[in-house]
């Protein structure tokens, strides 16, 4: 019989709801799908539609939010009030941090300087915004209020010009647009990155903004590029204008903007001062760019650069050498650092909720259109407040047919809640009249008080009148519009702080650098190290000081203003001149290739060609026995590139690489022994770079192509025993009397 099982002790349950988590501990399938769509499509849409891009005022959200408390706080023509203070009552409106909410109170404020006409009146330290290391100070130090430019965002605000919507908590109304009176969305720069888009607005100047403005609205197809001439940016600087570039911003929203530096030159100091700078780059990145430069040898011409920035603004000094030219200089350094970048335009703007790639010709319809509903609005309030005025007083006429009936009524009603019945059955007025004369003080019963009253009825006419005939006329709603922004213009416009430069005032060609031109040897070693060394100090020491187990594999008498092309093992070549390599002496190692043209790790130099005006060919040898015959202007390349790849065949390992300026006999060995002599000029050029090139020496199987030199007389004893009538050839044995002695060596 099986053995009875014991019964196990019941283990005790755990008390129900008593940090039982249902379900905890197991694995559920999901799709990744219902994920994306339920967990990272919400939080896309809010940072779309609630954080990172602008609306059609010029605003997004946090900014919004941060105005319009600073306005509810009073501080608008107001004195200042701490920073912290503002902090604190925005995150009534704005659930976020302290920090977060000053960071963007800094980048609107005076101080700061990143904006064409700032927001917020700013006092003590707001850092600067072509700085990256000069912090501002902490919001309890600082003070703040609205700049009287503010004025115009608000202006109406109260008369339901825009939509209110409850804060987050419900506590609170704050407003979903500003009702600004300009197109404040083009005239401060305004940047986000959302999640999957982004947007980069440029600012423009706010004079020529509000006539392209005033122009479009009295004539759909006006040309905003005559009146709209090019951004202007905060920090200055001269903006390179190129008309088609343009005009392709001002259609698409998209494109970029070039920005250089502006500089002066105090010849008596032998330096040049830097007082702009392009939006995209501060202080530290170009003063770090130059430095790097000088540590590579790129720039000679700096004797020295520092940051003099201070009370009077952005200084930036370079001490120049004795007898460098200054404006070539700078031509050089506008092409090698962040003295000259460019803006990238991408007016990505939410439209009705929607984000919108906008020209400005359509940006600027978008928010005439939302100004239009605006002046709508405000009219149609005002109309309802003086229509109601007007009905007021329109009952207190028929008062004035007998006071004395009115004051009867009140006085023989016993009841308080009969008097406005009595009132509405004796004059025959509506509650709302009334109630009206039912409030009228004792003192002000006098005929006087409501013959003054009721000669307001006449100009509260007149004045609904008006206001109905703007409600029925659009043009009338522009021409409001227009004369508002006219009188922005008087008020607020200012000159351009962004010079234009056209093309016709640069130098069509680049400046070309003062490279000193002397005679130079050159040397290459199997390792991969270069020397350049000058015949005096080669004349004083001509002993090379190598690796162990090196030895140089190229030797050629130059000049300092050649090119170098150095092929790697990975069918890649570099570029570099002879000028950008320090004179150095034979007993040093000298440069090691690899490391100095930034080849990737575990590439090695092959073979340096040098050459002045790319005229004649490179051979290339391959272990296979094919020869590659390319053209040197292949290499040749318009703009200053450093690599190129696909430099030759992969097909089979490279021997060697030559340059022959013109055809001629070179001498190839391979492994079995065999000697050839090829001609070059049996080779047809091909000018693909990759070709695999034509067979020349045929090998038995387990042989290889060794080695391959330039003829010279006398290299052989018997040359024409090594020679061909027909490629590909086999070669043949060295002869006895070939290798007596040294004269054959390879």
């Amino acid at each position: 019989m099986p053995p009875k099982k014991r019964n196990a002790p019941k283990r005790p349950s755990a008390p129900k709801n008593h940090g039982v988590i249902e379900g905890a501990g197991e694995v559920v399938e999901q799709r990744i799908v219902s994920t994306l769509e339920e967990n990272y499509m919400p939080y896309a849409m809010s940072v779309i539609l609630s954080r990172a891009l602008p609306e059609i005022d010029g605003f997004k959200p946090s900014h919004r939010k941060l105005l319009y408390t600073m306005y509810k706080m009073g501080l608008l023509n107001a004195a200042r009030t701490k920073s912290a203070n503002i902090v604190g009552q925005t995150m009534k409106l704005n659930p976020h941090g302290d920090a977060a909410i000053y960071d963007t109170m800094v980048r609107l404020s005076r101080g700061y300087e990143a904006l064409l006409h700032p927001y917020v009146d700013s006092k003590g330290n707001f850092g600067k915004f072509y700085s990256r290391d000069m912090a501002w100070a902490a919001s309890r130090y600082t003070e703040a209020k609205l700049d009287p430019i503010c004025q115009e965002l608000f202006r109406d605000i109260d008369k339901d010009t825009v939509d209110f919507v409850d804060n987050y908590d419900n506590t609170l109304k704050e407003p979903t647009l500003l009702p600004a009176c300009f197109p404040s969305v083009l005239v401060n720069a305004n940047t986000g990155i959302a999640v999957g888009m982004a947007s980069s607005i440029c600012p423009f100047n706010l004079k020529e903004v509000c006539e392209t403005t005033i122009a479009l609205m009295k004539n759909p197809e006006h040309d905003i590029a005559s009146t709209l001439l090019a951004p202007d940016f905060p920090g200055g600087g001269q903006i390179l204008y190129v008309r088609e570039a343009m005009e392709q911003v001002y259609r698409t929203g998209k494109g970029g903007v070039k920005v250089r530096a502006r500089y002066s030159v105090d010849a008596a100091a032998n330096c040049v001062d830097i007082t702009s700078i392009p939006p995209t780059t501060s202080c530290e990145a170009i003063i770090e760019k130059i430095i790097d430069l000088v540590k590579q040898g790129k720039v000679k011409e700096i004797a020295d650069i520092r940051d003099e920035t201070g009370l009077d603004g952005l200084k930036i000094t370079i001490d120049l050498k004795r007898g460098v030219d200054a404006d070539r200089l700078m031509q050089k350094l506008y092409r090698m650092s962040p003295l000259e970048d460019t803006f990238s335009c991408n007016f990505n703007v939410l439209i009705a909720g929607i984000p919108r790639v906008l020209g400005v010709r359509e940006l600027l319809e978008e928010w005439i259109a939302f100004r239009v509903e605006c002046v709508r609005r405000r009219t149609h309030y005002d109309l309802k407040k003086k229509q109601d005025k007007l009905h007021l007083l329109q009952g207190l006429e028929r008062i004035l047919l007998d006071i004395d009936k009115a004051i009867a009524i009140v006085r023989g009603t016993e009841e308080e809640t009969e008097v406005v019945p009595n009132l509405m059955i004796g004059f025959g007025i509506d509650e709302i009249q009334a109630e009206y004369v039912a409030e009228i003080k004792l003192r002000h019963l006098n005929r006087e008080y409501i013959l003054k009253r009721t000669q307001e009825i006449e100009q509260l006419e007149h004045e609904i009148a008006q206001l109905q005939s703007v409600l029925e006329n659009k043009s009338k709603v522009k021409s409001i519009i227009i004369s508002e922004l006219k009188d922005v213009i008087k008020t607020y416009g200012q000159p351009r702080k962004s010079m234009l430069i056209y093309p016709s005032e640069l130098d069509e060609a680049e400046p070309e650098d003062e490279i000193p031109d002397y005679p130079v040897h050159l040397f290459f070693s199997k390792e991969g190290y270069f020397k350049k060394i000058t015949p005096q100090s080669l004349r004083m020491s001509s002993e090379q000081k190598l690796k162990e187990g090196d030895k140089m594999v190229y030797t050629v008498e130059a000049s300092n203003v050649c090119d170098l092309l150095f092929f790697s093992d990975r069918c890649r070549v570099y570029k570099a001149k002879a000028s950008d390599f320090s004179d150095t002496k034979a007993s040093v190692l000298g440069e090691y290739i690899p490391a100095k043209l930034g080849m990737e790790e575990g590439e090695q130099a092959l073979s340096m060609v040098v050459t002045k005006d790319y005229q004649g060919y490179l051979l290339f040898f391959y272990e296979n026995g094919k020869l590659a015959k390319v053209p040197l202007e292949s290499y040749a390349t318009k703009t200053n590139r450093k690599k190129l790849t696909a430099a030759y065949s992969d097909k089979s390992p490279l021997v060697c690489v030559l340059a022959a300026p013109q055809d001629g006999e070179y001498l190839l060995n391979s492994s079995a022994g065999r000697l050839l002599l090829v001609h070059s000029g049996a080779v047809a050029a091909k000018s693909t770079r990759s070709t695999q090139g034509v067979s020349v020496m045929t090998l038995k199987k387990g042989h290889r192509l060794m080695g391959a030199v330039s003829y010279q007389e006398d290299m052989l004893k018997r040359p024409n025993r090594y020679r061909t009538k027909t490629l590909p050839a086999a070669g043949m044995l060295p002869a006895p009397e070939e290798t007596e002695g040294d004269q054959l060596q390879l």
